[in-house]
Parts: structure tokens; C-alpha cells; sequence
């Protein structure tokens, strides 16, 4: 693995896990002693980690890990689980069967990475979700749809929900993904409306949870 590659598995990980907290500072001296690299790959882990909205660079502090306001959260949550269902019926009358097709690999993938829990499955799993609801998003074939949803679907967001999933929760996530799969194959709209808002309110139960720290 390049230098530069582990400097960035080393902090996304760390942040996905709790290990670098929100609004904290990351030196480049102490990433790249966590990673066991010098300190120019570290300068380039950072802007990629920037790039995907994991870190910010601030005057005078250099980079943080990103944060999210409670009120922003949930903000992102409600729109979602109004306007994904649409895309998810859409998709039940819309989707080709190359579509549907791509849909059951990535939800068997994600069920998979649950079932190893190796190192690095959180990434995984953030990246096959993303994955799946971004297929799920061409699948209903409504540019506006996807044109709106574009600044909705925050990565970092759901990565750090993932964090905060029990091992049963990221299982049920999974086979959500599953349950919605067999909806669109069955051309049943109400049936994955229904599937995609469970699924959208679980992950905002899960992650107000851990923001209010029940």
C-alpha cells in the first residue's frame, strides 16, 4: 500500500471509529506516526479526506475533523426520507434489469462485509451504501430527483452513522437493502416506498442516538 493510501485508510478510519472526534485537529506529525509514514503522503491524505467532506482546513488550526450541527442532521434525515422513497417507487417502475441486477450485487456485498467484520469493513460498507442508493437514484430515472437529492445523500454523514450501528443494526440495514432489491425486481412501488422511508428513519434513530448519547 502507497504511503499516501495508508495515511488516508489511517484517518478515515479513525474518524469513522471515534478515534479522531468531530471538530478535532489532525497534525500532520501525529497522523503520520499513527500511519508509520513521513509527512508529505499525510499532506495528500488530507486534501482527499477534504475532498470528500471528512475534514475541513481552517486559518490557524490547519486540518479538523469535519462536524455536523444536530439541526443539520436532522434537516438532512427528513428531506431523505421524503424524497427517497420517490426515487425508490420510481425505481420499482422504472428500473432495466441491468439495473436490478447491479442492485442485488452491491446489497449482497454489503451483507457480506457485515457478516466478516474485518478491518476496514466500515469503509466498505459506507462506500457499497453509497453505491446502492446512487443506483437506486438512476434506477428512477428523474434528473430533478437526483439533481435535489445530490446535496442530501452526505457521505461523511452516513459514514459516521455507520460508526455508531450495533452489529444487528448494520445486519438490518443490509437486509433492507435486500428487502428493496426484491421490490423493484417485483415492480411493487408501494411495496419500496415503504422499505426505503424504514430504512432512511432507522438511520436517523440510530444517529440521533449517538448525538444525544442515549
Amino acid at each position: 500500500m502507497r504511503a499516501a493510501e495508508r495515511a488516508y485508510v489511517t484517518v478515515r478510519e479513525g474518524i469513522l471509529c471515534g478515534t479522531y472526534a468531530a471538530g478535532s485537529r489532525l497534525t500532520e506529525t501525529e497522523v503520520a506516526q499513527a500511519a508509520g509514514v513521513s509527512r508529505t503522503p499525510v499532506r495528500e491524505a488530507l486534501r482527499r479526506l477534504h475532498a470528500e467532506g471528512l475534514v475541513e482546513f481552517e486559518p490557524n488550526h490547519g486540518a479538523v475533523v469535519a462536524a455536523f450541527e444536530l439541526e443539520d442532521a436532522e434537516e438532512i434525515f427528513e428531506l431523505r426520507s421524503l424524497l427517497e422513497p420517490i426515487c425508490a417507487r420510481r425505481a420499482a417502475e422504472r428500473a432495466t434489469p441491468e439495473l436490478v441486477a447491479e442492485l442485488r450485487a452491491l446489497a449482497e456485498q454489503q451483507v457480506a462485509e457485515c457478516a466478516r467484520r474485518g478491518p476496514g469493513h466500515l469503509s466498505r460498507i459506507g462506500e457499497l451504501n453509497d453505491r446502492f442508493h446512487r443506483a437506486v437514484q438512476r434506477a428512477a430515472a428523474s434528473p430533478r430527483l437526483a439533481k435535489t437529492l445530490a446535496g442530501l445523500i452526505e457521505a461523511p454523514l452516513i459514514l459516521r452513522t455507520f460508526a455508531q450501528y450495533s452489529s444487528g443494526e448494520l445486519q438490518r440495514s443490509a437486509d433492507q437493502h435486500l428487502e428493496l432489491v426484491q421490490a423493484i425486481a417485483a415492480r411493487d412501488g408501494v411495496w419500496a416506498h415503504s422499505v426505503m422511508r424504514a430504512h432512511i428513519l432507522a438511520g436517523r434513530a440510530t444517529y440521533l442516538r449517538g448525538r444525544r448519547g442515549l
